[in-house]
């Protein structure tokens, strides 16, 4: 195997290993709220609850994500460079604690957005408000381990990132248990315990994330104080070869993550939409378009772990000022990209309907599913594609072209359901729900977006290169 493939692998893998786990974590959530019964309501309203108030965090959340991508391809630069990339951590650390403030201040409005996700009732609502106000207390550690994730890839460590973020899921997992139904003699807290536990392992993360830039970094109590009161040349204790001044400056850090926000608010705009447009199909149709998504994000895990793998080492190679080893390091992220959508077409295709049977094992709801599984056969190619690419900009740091992408992804997926409804205006009857047609065209909705993506990003990709001066 060569180098550069040995390299994309020890990259990539770490990450598809942490990926991988973060279904769990909701399973086992839910799993809990599924045990509880008491007066303060049924097992159904906790799962309910538990699914609002994560909705709406996860929807706050992700609109933050350019946090973890600005970070990671900055730091990818400045690592190549071998330039100061404390500064773009300090920085981004700094942001992210801004923006927890103004989340802790808004907690309990946010609270209430739970209502305008479902039509929740009271019993839920007044969980899911609940679940929001305790966890919202994890805002910071959230916020400052997107940064901590993006600079570790930015810094080609995707191991730490791996360990950071098994170490919360399983701590998420334990501490929700434990702090739920209780241990030994100890009954628990029962429903806050899910969001309590949860806010106990975002805080463990964290601060494994700062002990691993102490002692792997050599980021020493005495350097970080020096970062954070803005000291921008630091003299960094162990494995990082040498620092100096950041080129890319304070106006170039926001404008960047600018860029990435407005990619953030379409892509919510799309998943969101997704969600509200199936819900409009009945309750079995909008099990069934969950469950296609689910199944795609299962594929996605995988394929993000080499986007990750390609936004460092087309940041390291930019910053090398390397052009022949970045022509290579992106042709081979998308060999083994590519490879891996190839064997989920086959897993689709062969393994569809046991993957749907142990997704529900309602009948109902996998009778209904069937007839939308070759829909799994035609996404991963195109949504390698446009993943892929998503990776090697954000290391260029190539804002323009992601967020130009996303507004196109937008644009192309609204513009197929609404010309689906022009051309079948009784998609949806005399709104009486359950026509299949309605998903199919959501799905292909879904697909146009993706196609979009990789489309435009592939004709700009000539804008990927190492510049002249740096």
């Amino acid at each position: 195997m060569k180098t550069l493939d040995k390299e994309i692998l020890r990259l990539a893998l770490p990450s598809i290993l942490a990926n991988i786990t973060v279904p769990l974590v909701g399973l086992v959530d839910t799993a809990v709220a599924g045990h509880l019964h008491s007066a303060a309501g049924s097992s159904a309203e906790f799962i309910g609850g538990i699914s609002a108030g994560a909705m709406v965090l996860n929807v706050i959340y992700w609109n933050f994500g350019f946090l973890r991508a600005s970070t990671g391809g900055l730091t990818a630069q400045a690592y190549g460079k071998g330039e100061g990339y404390v500064p773009i951590l300090r920085r981004a650390l700094k942001l992210a604690l801004g923006i927890s403030a103004i989340l802790l201040v808004l907690g309990w409005p946010l609270s209430k957005l739970s209502l305008l996700f479902r039509s929740a009732t009271p019993g839920v609502a007044i969980l899911a408000a609940q679940y929001i106000l305790i966890r919202i207390w994890a805002a910071p550690a959230t916020l400052s381990l997107m940064a901590l994730k993006g600079w570790f890839i930015g810094m080609q460590d995707s191991f730490s990132s791996m360990i950071t973020d098994l170490t919360v899921n399983l701590v998420n997992i334990a501490s929700s248990i434990i702090l739920t139904l209780g241990i030994g003699g100890w009954q628990g807290l029962g429903f806050p315990g899910i969001a309590l536990g949860t806010v106990i392992a975002q805080w463990t993360g964290f601060i494994l994330a700062l002990a691993i830039c102490r002692f792997r970094y050599g980021l020493s109590p005495r350097a970080r104080k020096q970062a954070f009161l803005g000291t921008d040349t630091l003299k960094n204790e162990a494995s990082c070869p040498k620092t100096g001044q950041n080129g890319h400056g304070v106006h170039d850090f926001l404008h960047l993550n600018a860029d990435l926000f407005v990619r953030s608010l379409c892509m919510t705009g799309i998943y969101f939409g997704y969600t509200v447009l199936a819900a409009r199909s009945g309750d079995v149709l909008l099990a069934c378009a969950n469950i296609m998504m689910n199944l795609l994000m299962i594929f996605s895990y995988f394929t993000d772990g080499f986007a990750y793998a390609g936004e460092a080492l087309t940041g390291r190679f930019i910053g090398e000022r390397n052009p022949e080893m970045l022509r290579k390091a992106v042709g081979g992220t998308f060999r083994w990209s590519f490879g891996v959508a190839g064997s989920w077409i086959a897993i689709y295709l062969l393994a569809g309907l046991p993957m749907l049977r142990l997704m529900t094992d309602d009948p109902v709801v996998v009778d209904a599913c069937r007839q939308f599984l070759p829909w799994l056969a035609v996404m991963p190619l195109i949504g390698c594609a446009a993943f892929t690419w998503d990776g090697v900009y954000i290391g260029a740091t190539a804002s323009k072209g992601i967020r130009n992408s996303m507004i196109w992804a937008v644009v192309a997926f609204f513009a197929v359901w609404f010309a689906g409804l022009l051309l079948s205006p009784g998609l949806f009857g005399t709104h009486v729900p359950g026509n299949p047609a309605a998903i199919h065209l959501l799905l292909a909705a879904y697909f146009a977006h993706l196609a979009a993506r990789a489309i435009y990003l592939t004709a700009t990709a000539a804008s990927i290169r190492v510049p002249e001066e740096l």
